[in-house]
C-alpha cells in the first residue's frame, strides 16, 4: 500500500522539483483566485488568520485552525473509549503505513510542498472512510468533509501546475481501503484511531512546512511560533 501512495506522490513531486534542480529560479508568486470567486471561508473564520501574516498565504488560512481544532480532540476521545486499556501513545506502535507522508522541512520547494500536501489530503479523504465505517458520523470525518476540499483548492490556487492534482481513481481508493482492513472488530478500531492520530500530525507538519516556505524572509517570527499561534 505504501508503494502505491509513494508512486502517486512521486510523479508530481518530481515535476515540481525539476525547475529547482535544473538551476532555474523557483517562483513563489501567489496566484489570485478568479474574479468573483472567494475561498468559501465565512467572515467569522477570516478573522482567525495569524496576526502579522498576509491573509492570502496558504499557511494563514483559518481552515487549518478549524480542522486542527477537531483533530486535537481525538486523544481525549480515545482515552474515554479505552479508559483501562490501550494507551493513546501506544498507537505510535500501530502506525498505518499506507498513510501519506508530509512535506519535509528541507529539500522541497514551495511548489513541491503544496503538491505533496494536496495529494496527501486527497489520500486522507479516502482513508477517513475507514474511520467513518468504524465510527459513523465521527466529528473529525464531518469536519474533514467540510474543510479538506477547500484546503486542497487553496493549495492549488498557489501552484504553477494545479492540473497535476487529481482525485484518486476508484481502484486506487479501493486499494488504499483494502490495505487498512483488519480481521476483527478491535483491530479495525485501532486502525481507525491510528488514521485519526496520523491525520492530526499530517496537518500539523504540513502547515509547518508550508509556513516555513511562505514566511521565508518575511520577518523574525519562526515557523514553530506561527504554528503555535494559530492552533
Amino acid at each position: 500500500m505504501r508503494s502505491l501512495l509513494s508512486l502517486l506522490l512521486s510523479a508530481v513531486t518530481l515535476a515540481a522539483l525539476l525547475p529547482h534542480a535544473s538551476g532555474a529560479p523557483v517562483e513563489d508568486t501567489p496566484t489570485a483566485p478568479p474574479a468573483g470567486e472567494t475561498s468559501g471561508v465565512t467572515s467569522g473564520e477570516e478573522a482567525q488568520v495569524v496576526e502579522g501574516l498576509p491573509s492570502d498565504l496558504v499557511s494563514a488560512s483559518p481552515l487549518w485552525h478549524a480542522l486542527l481544532k477537531e483533530t486535537k480532540l481525538h486523544e481525549k476521545e480515545f482515552e474515554d473509549e479505552f479508559p483501562n486499556g490501550v494507551k493513546y501513545n501506544n498507537l505510535e506502535n500501530n502506525k498505518v503505513f499506507s498513510v501519506p507522508e508530509t512535506c519535509p522541512l528541507s529539500n522541497f520547494n514551495k511548489e513541491a510542498c503544496l503538491h505533496r500536501t494536496a495529494h496527501g489530503l486527497l489520500a486522507y479523504t479516502a482513508l477517513l472512510k475507514k474511520v467513518e465505517k468504524e465510527y459513523p458520523n465521527h466529528s473529525i470525518c464531518s469536519a474533514a468533509k467540510s474543510y479538506i476540499g477547500r484546503l486542497i483548492s487553496l493549495c492549488k490556487e498557489k501552484m504553477r501546475n494545479p492540473e497535476q492534482v487529481t482525485a484518486l481513481t476508484g481502484s486506487q481508493e479501493a486499494e488504499l481501503l483494502r490495505g487498512v482492513d483488519r480481521p476483527n472488530i478491535f483491530e479495525n478500531k485501532m486502525v481507525a484511531h491510528s488514521i485519526l492520530r496520523q491525520f492530526h500530525f499530517f496537518l500539523l507538519d504540513s502547515k509547518q512546512a508550508i509556513t516555513k516556505r511562505e514566511t521565508r524572509g518575511k520577518g523574525s517570527m519562526g515557523s514553530h511560533q506561527i504554528l503555535e499561534a494559530n492552533v
